[in-house]
């Protein structure tokens, strides 16, 4: 009896057990098997193109199906929703043996509304969880209150912080999103009652705290004033952070703290950010509460000198004082100062001790070599002075001193006085003028030295530039010299007072047959043909034979006779003379008397031509040069016996000449050589006998001879 009882007992809790098992999966798979909004079915209807697309389930819980319309399956298994499938689609469909229904993809469909870009219905998987939500709605726009995110389901209303999960990362505080879900997002109250356009950013700038009166306010001459969260353990240095920092008209050292909190004490106290920065001391530093209230003031234009101000004046771009720690040097002062203008003289800067010492600061110097040249300490207290620079058009001379300046005169573009300095040279200077003119004689600068002219030094510029001479050879000028570049003379024809002005030292005479006889500049560089070419050169009537020189060099005087036309046939050199400045050139005129010319400078010609006389003669004229000269011989001629006597102390003193036989036969051999003195007689057909003919051709040489005696 007991044994069997003790089965009985068995078997009914066994019974028991299974039975809460099978309820438990019964409920595991009804909850799988129930279909829901968002899920999309696959139909299986064979021959049916319309149903081989994916229908899912609306927000109303039910599908549109082709034929049919509309029928709700939101809340049912599958089973129970393939019989309402079959019993609607009967009436459109007669095959529905083979009819079954597939849940393909489970999606939830929420609908956002409120502070986001794009409200609307979105669709996110099955595990799709609230930032998901938002992703398909665009996101949130700027003044979105994040603290305070809603969801609505079935008429209750769940608020959570999705800030709180930003900056955590932890998901359990998101709650679970389900289809038919409403997610509102809130609009921060520092937006405003009225919309406007504006960027994160510019909300940033109007502060992040909601609760006033535990956030803290900062406000005055910041980059980002606002209201802003108060954070345990903030500082100053960090409230002023959240509003970006001061701004450059802020007056650091007046900063206003106010505590507002009931249990601190409320009077404002003052904070000196600069001393703080200076000092690094932690006690300076007032503490922040929630609710404390900063106020940031602007600068005011009043005389602000502190124990360690510096003054920089003049040409700079932001003049003023500056703050100069004990390491500071000239040229940080200066960078902060924005550098000099483009009207600063950098060469005169003046630094004014506190002493009363001034010391001279050449900033260009220093930039060329600054291994070789130290700029002086600063200290607080001194005063940097950048003075303008001179105009170079500004016609008074008092802005620059006589010991910085140099004055230029003469045939420059620009004379004047120009200002010095030592790392300068002449040709710098003559830059400066803009340059000698055309007309600058600069084969003679004049350099007069200051107070003393008797050390007055001159320059040849032209030969310096043309051996290409070194810059170490160009003459020494210091400040206070004056520079006096000479203008070359005129052409006496053109003006016949420009010749006074060029020294008779320096000049050389041109005079007789040429082109512009005159008085020349001359330097021992220039030549014999230099100064013919500058006079035009010889006329038609010049007798370039007999040019003369006369040499006057100071110790006495000497004449030299030049054969130009010689020159000419040779090439020689030597037969030009050195002239020296001084000297005289005298071009004579060819001499038409004969008796002014000398008989070895002419050749007589007699007898039957047409124009007999004395004819100049030179080398290169042969007898017919001189027949053609006179004319040619007359019709009675006999050119068969042309007699030709030669005045040069030569053993055969006369010689007979055949001019027809010479035209028949030309041989230059048979043609008599003619010098200067010679004699030539062509005799003539007459009444005579050749016997009178004979003696009067004696007769004839007895004169040439008697002639030739003169």
């Amino acid at each position: 009896m007991k044994t069997t009882r003790l089965f009985w007992k068995l078997l009914l809790t066994l019974c028991l057990v299974t039975g809460f098992n099978s309820n438990s999966f019964a409920n595991q798979d009804a909850s799988e098997n129930q279909l829901s909004i968002g899920d999309k079915l696959y139909l299986h209807l064979p021959g049916e193109p319309e149903f081989d697309d994916l229908f899912q389930i609306e927000l109303s819980g039910k599908i549109n199906l082709p034929e049919i319309g509309k029928v709700h399956l939101a809340g049912k298994n599958i089973k129970a929703a393939e019989q309402s499938l079959k019993l609607a689609l009967s009436v459109a469909y007669i095959e529905l043996s083979q009819f079954y229904i597939e849940v393909r993809k489970r999606e939830k469909i929420v609908t956002v509304l409120g502070y986001v870009n794009e409200p609307m219905q979105v669709k996110v998987p099955e595990y799709g969880n609230v930032q998901m939500v938002l992703n398909q709605a665009k996101g949130l726009k700027p003044g979105a209150q994040l603290d305070k995110f809603q969801i609505r389901r079935n008429g209750e209303v769940l608020v959570f912080n999705y800030k709180a999960y930003l900056d955590s990362g932890d998901i359990q505080i998101l709650p679970d999103v389900q289809s038919g879900d409403v997610l509102f997002v809130p609009a921060s109250p520092l937006i405003g009652n009225v919309q406007v356009e504006f960027d994160s950013q510019t909300l940033a700038s109007g502060g992040d705290a909601s609760a006033s009166n535990k956030a803290v306010t900062l406000f005055g001459e910041l980059h980002s004033p606002g209201t802003f969260s108060y954070k345990s353990g903030m500082s100053l240095i960090d409230a002023l952070m959240r509003a970006d920092g001061v701004t450059r008209y802020a007056d650091v050292t007046k900063i206003r703290v106010i505590q507002n909190n009931l249990d601190k004490n409320s009077e404002p106290s003052t904070f000196d950010l600069k001393a703080y920065l200076d000092s690094g001391n932690n006690d300076l530093l007032p503490q922040v509460y929630e609710g404390t209230t900063i106020y940031v003031p602007i600068m005011v234009d009043d005389v602000d000198v502190t124990a360690r101000t510096v003054y920089i004046m003049g040409e700079v771009q932001k003049p003023g004082s500056y703050e100069a720690p004990n390491n500071v040097s000239f040229m940080d002062i200066l960078a902060n100062a924005g550098g000099p203008t483009r009207f600063a003289e950098t060469r005169q800067i003046r630094l004014l001790k506190e002493s009363g010492e001034t010391i001279h600061i050449d900033l260009q110097k220093y930039s060329e070599n600054h291994s070789q040249n130290i700029l002086p300490p600063i200290v607080p207290g001194d005063v940097i002075f950048v003075p303008e620079k001179t105009d170079i058009n500004e016609k008074s001379w008092l802005k620059i001193p006589s010991t910085r300046a140099v004055k230029v005169m003469g045939a420059v573009h620009h004379p004047g006085r120009y200002e010095w300095s030592n790392e300068m040279d002449l040709m710098d200077l003559l830059a400066h003028a803009g340059g000698p003119l055309k007309g600058a004689n600069l084969t003679d600068i004049k350099i007069v030295k200051k107070g003393d002219t008797k050390q007055s030094i001159i320059f040849n510029l032209t030969q310096f530039v043309e051996t290409g001479g070194e810059y170490a050879l160009l003459p020494e000028i210091v400040a206070g010299d004056t520079i006096v570049v000479e203008e070359l003379p005129h052409d006496p024809k053109d003006n016949k007072s420009q010749w006074i002005r060029q020294s008779s030292e320096k000049s050389i005479y041109v005079i007789g047959q040429v082109g512009a006889p005159g008085r020349y500049a001359f330097s021992s560089e220039l030549h014999f043909l230099d100064i013919l070419a500058a006079a035009d050169g010889t006329n038609s009537n010049a007798d370039i034979r007999n040019i003369r020189v006369t040499h006057r060099n100071g110790h006495g005087t000497r004449v030299s006779k030049v054969d130009l036309a010689l020159y000419f046939e040779t090439g020689d050199e030597t037969l030009l003379p050195k002239v020296l400045p001084g000297d005289t050139l005298y071009f004579p005129e060819k001499q038409k008397n004969w008796l002014q010319t000398s008989k070895n400078q002419v050749v007589r010609l007699m007898g039957s031509v047409q124009n007999t006389g004395r004819y100049d003669f030179d080398d290169s004229m042969t007898l017919l040069d001189l027949l053609a000269e006179s004319g040619g011989p007359t019709a009675d001629a006999m050119i068969d016996k042309i007699v030709v006597v030669n005045n040069g102390g030569l053993k055969e003193q006369s010689r007979v000449f055949d001019l027809e036989d010479y035209v028949k036969n030309p041989d230059p051999r048979k043609m008599p050589l003619l010098r200067a003195g010679d004699t030539v007689y062509v005799p003539g057909q007459d009444e005579n006998t050749w016997r009178n003919r004979f003696r009067d051709a004696w007769d004839v040489i007895a004169i040439v001879a008697l002639v030739a005696g003169l």
